[in-house]
């Protein structure tokens, strides 16, 4: 199959529900009531239909009793404007993306919810189509999620669609590619508080090289251990820093200039410190053959300055089609 972009109920009795018991507790074999001492004498009845209830408080008793509500996954498709944000990742005390889905979610749904995300997005880098797996109750279909979320969610915050899932699906591990976009401003009025927040104003007297833009987009290509383009500590240890990029252009639309990167995966500050390195290179600041170094640099030391985030998006995920479910 090609490639897809972006248990029933039991009841119980309860604590309280035992099943009562016949028989006497030990008090009464020992302190037997008046009462019960003259109705046994007298032949009573009384004495027979006096019964004990045995409560267990042992909780491995009543485990038959209390089942887990049955769930399912489902796949948010996620667009935000990241200006007000601190990045994806929750943060304690901080306004970040993952932290108000949750919130959001955990209102809805009355309990904790855990957001998923395909791609850890810096503070003011924006989404267009950002990917997050969430675990739901079942009368929660995907629609009826999606809308309940968007009736709640700030107006920075929307969800353009949602899925269910195979259950062995990961927002972030089950992903086969993501796709990147930066978009730098080209005329004067990129410099509007209208325009700015989602992209970079390119100074005008700086002209741009076209065939350098292309030629650093064509030597990006393929597969590249890209420790001279990442935030060097934020891998582990044991990471090889590889990525195989797919598709990487610069093309004019416009008044501006969007560069697409698509890639399996990123590193911290990858797509940003990509383009800054770029831009120095086709404005004449540095040469073709710094950009190549840094290709195959073991060390971060010679990049330049990561472009602003604000011009910066996710675009699209992609993950196998067998993982989603048809209705």
């Amino acid at each position: 199959m090609a490639p897809r972009a972006c248990v029933s109920e039991r009841t119980g009795r309860g604590i309280m529900g035992g099943v009562p018991t016949p028989g006497r507790s030990r008090w009464q074999k020992e302190c037997p009531s008046a009462r019960s001492r003259e109705a046994e004498a007298c032949g009573s009845p009384l004495a027979k239909s006096i019964t004990i209830t045995r409560v267990s408080l042992n909780p491995a008793c009543h485990t038959n009793n209390f089942r887990a509500m049955p769930e399912h996954l489902i796949q948010l498709v996620v667009q935000y404007d990241g200006t007000d944000f601190s990045g994806w990742q929750v943060q304690p005390e901080t306004r970040t993306v993952q932290g108000v889905l949750e919130e959001v979610l955990g209102r809805l749904t009355g309990k904790p919810v855990r957001v998923t995300g395909a791609g850890r997005t810096d503070a003011g880098v924006h989404a267009g189509g950002q990917c997050a797996g969430v675990t739901v109750e079942p009368h929660w279909t995907p629609e009826r999620l999606r809308r309940a979320v968007n009736q709640k969610l700030p107006g920075d915050i929307w969800i353009a669609a949602s899925h269910e899932m195979d259950p062995s699906f990961h927002a972030r591990f089950s992903a086969l590619s993501r796709r990147y976009r930066y978009v730098v401003g080209l005329h004067d009025d990129s410099w509007s508080p209208f325009r700015r927040r989602f992209l970079h104003p390119w100074p005008g007297n700086r002209p741009l090289d076209r065939d350098a833009l292309a030629w650093c987009a064509a030597a990006t290509l393929g597969e590249h251990a890209f420790r001279g383009f990442a935030v060097r500590g934020t891998a582990p240890a044991d990471d090889n820093h590889h990525c195989d990029v797919r598709e990487c252009r610069w093309t004019d639309v416009g008044d501006t200039l969007a560069f697409e990167i698509e890639a399996n995966r990123f590193l911290h500050h990858m797509v940003r410190f990509l383009v800054g390195t770029m831009l120095d290179v086709a404005s004449g600041r540095r040469s073709r053959g710094d950009f190549a170094a840094l290709l195959t640099a073991t060390e971060n030391d010679e990049v330049s300055a990561p472009a602003p985030a604000s011009g910066l998006s996710l675009e699209r995920v992609t993950y196998p089609d067998h993982l989603y479910i048809r209705a």
